[in-house]
């Protein structure tokens, strides 16, 4: 279920002019970008690269570009793309790490297969190839994505704090998937536009888009932890309340109140054994948490929909205009 909320994503966008060729662009660049004169530091560093993966965040990029009509895009887009991309496997890397996640795409973590130690390193160098390529773009691309892994950073500590915390509130939540979330999305469309030369308003509206896209793709994946089966999971479903991860269909379930929410707070609030955490699926996905969550990412839905009126008309617009209402379509049931 999860590569599908990729799909429903790149389903619109991928039908853009160019965008085959520029995806292979990506690949090779990305490739590139990991290539170092030590052969085992790229093996370990290009290893999530080879597995493979969707890189929504340079389609974001690319479509972003396309919105001025510019097709195919630039070098420099396809580079300002792939510096958001490490980034996002660099936090794949350390995320790995702190959660001693055994696999991810289909094969082994880096650090299941080599270690923490080299797989904490290795995401430390896949942030600063990211840097160096932001810092090859301009001044002010690097200091774009210098801010957002700040941002990455702060998003994820707001979440750690509030670890089997079952009085976090809706707006920490909100705040730490805009952090850990949305802001490289925001980033990596702001990217695109800027490096397309638009206007200083299509730029603006395009980092809102990003904003607002990358809130509505969390929810959903909150969402398919608690509604989707293990089999489309890969993994048992629920599993971020077994890691003391409360997210949105939790929170407002919580906050419902009732015999619901007071046998949902007397489970949580520390590890669950798999009864436990069976039990506490079925209180969420039978109270009114998921409908309220949903109906929380399509005001985000909506505001996609409002900074796209103000960007230039051209398919680009339309495919960004359709994506978020797909990929919320995907858990609407």
């Amino acid at each position: 279920m999860r590569s599908l909320k990729g799909m429903a994503l790149a389903s619109p966008l991928l039908g853009l002019p160019s965008m085959d060729a520029d995806r292979d662009r990506v690949e090779a660049a990305l490739l590139n970008a990991v290539r170092t004169r030590d052969a085992y530091l790229t093996e370990i560093a290009s290893h999530l690269i080879v597995a493979g993966g969707k890189r929504l965040r340079p389609v974001m990029t690319v479509a972003a570009a396309q919105v001025g009509g510019q097709s195919p895009v630039s070098d420099e887009v396809v580079l300002g793309g792939i510096s958001c991309e490490l980034v996002h496997l660099g936090s794949l890397y350390h995320d790995d790490v702190m959660d001693e996640s055994p696999s991810r795409r289909g094969v082994e973590t880096v650090n299941a297969k080599w270690g923490n130690l080299q797989a904490i390193l290795a995401g430390d160098f896949l942030l600063s190839r990211a840097s160096e390529i932001a810092a090859s773009l301009g001044n002010d691309i690097a200091g774009l994505l210098a801010r957002t892994i700040g941002q990455l950073c702060e998003g994820q500590i707001e979440e750690l704090r509030h670890t089997y915390d079952r009085t976090r509130t809706v707006p920490s939540y909100l705040v730490s998937i805009e952090g850990k979330t949305a802001s490289l999305y925001s980033t990596s469309a702001r990217i695109g536009g800027l490096l397309a030369g638009l206007s200083p308003s299509e730029v603006e509206a395009l980092t809102n888009y990003g904003t607002a896209f990358g809130m509505v793709f969390q929810i959903v994946d909150d969402l398919l932890d608690i509604i989707a089966t293990d089999e489309e999971l890969g993994k048992p479903a629920g599993h971020d309340m077994e890691e003391g991860v409360y997210t949105l269909p939790v929170l407002l379930t919580l906050a419902a109140g009732g015999a619901a929410s007071n046998e949902l707070t007397d489970i949580l609030g520390k590890p669950l054994s798999s009864y436990e955490r069976d039990k506490a699926l079925s209180i969420v996905r039978s109270g009114p948490g998921v409908a309220s969550a949903i109906d929380s990412a399509q005001s985000y839905v909506q505001l996609c929909d409002q900074y796209c009126n103000k960007l230039p008309q051209s398919a680009a617009t339309d495919a960004l205009r359709a994506a978020p209402s797909v990929l919320l379509n995907s858990v609407i049931r």
